[in-house]
């Protein structure tokens, strides 16, 4: 038997969406086609065997039960306990707990909070780049307080050592004044904050 893909519009057709005159011209030769292949099937209701109905029959009269609600009914659980089991069971459980409250702990680095302050009365912008912050010049801003052109940051930041410097202008980079500097290594002074 050979598969024969009809036209899009003559399988509307065959599905009763459209009429052979409603198909183009150069299509109703495929449409009457189809509708005479289509009135060739066999349209006798099929039969079922004795044990299918049967099957048929007792699936339409069971009273149909979600999934759901079968999975959340209360069940009954028996448990048995082996005694020769409980006991090493209660030992590592106890030896369990005894681990867990004596094994040594990291301590959670300990955090300060630091105030950067620059005297930069020309500045139209101040941020702040450091080892806290990979050297990001835009990552921390700080802000003008008044006319005096004083600049402010309020940071906490983990215990240890960081350099760090201030970025005016987004193009000078300044150490701090007020601070002890190291040489970056790249013909820059960067300042050194030890907390």
């Amino acid at each position: 038997m050979s598969k024969h893909e009809f036209h899009p519009l003559v399988k509307q057709l065959l599905d009763g969406d459209i009429t052979l005159a409603d198909l183009p011209p150069e299509l109703r030769a495929e449409g009457d086609e189809a509708l005479r292949l289509l009135a060739a099937v066999d349209r006798s209701p099929v039969q079922l065997s004795a044990v299918s109905e049967h099957v048929m029959q007792a699936i339409a009269q069971r009273p149909a039960r979600s999934v759901w609600r079968r999975v959340m009914q209360p069940r009954e659980l028996r448990l048995r306990i082996r005694p020769w089991l409980l006991a090493p069971a209660l030992a590592i459980a106890a030896a369990l707990i005894v681990f867990l409250r004596t094994a040594p702990t990291a301590a959670p680095a300990s955090l300060v909070t630091v105030r950067f302050v620059l005297v930069a009365p020309e500045a139209h912008e101040v941020s702040l780049a450091g080892t806290f912050n990979q050297w990001d010049a835009h990552a921390t801003p700080l802000i003008r307080s008044g006319p005096t052109g004083v600049w402010t940051a309020t940071l906490t930041l983990p215990a240890g050592q960081h350099q760090y410097a201030f970025v005016v202008d987004g193009v000078r980079w300044v150490p701090d004044p007020g601070a002890p500097a190291v040489d970056d290594g790249f013909g820059r002074r960067n300042s050194v904050l030890t907390l």
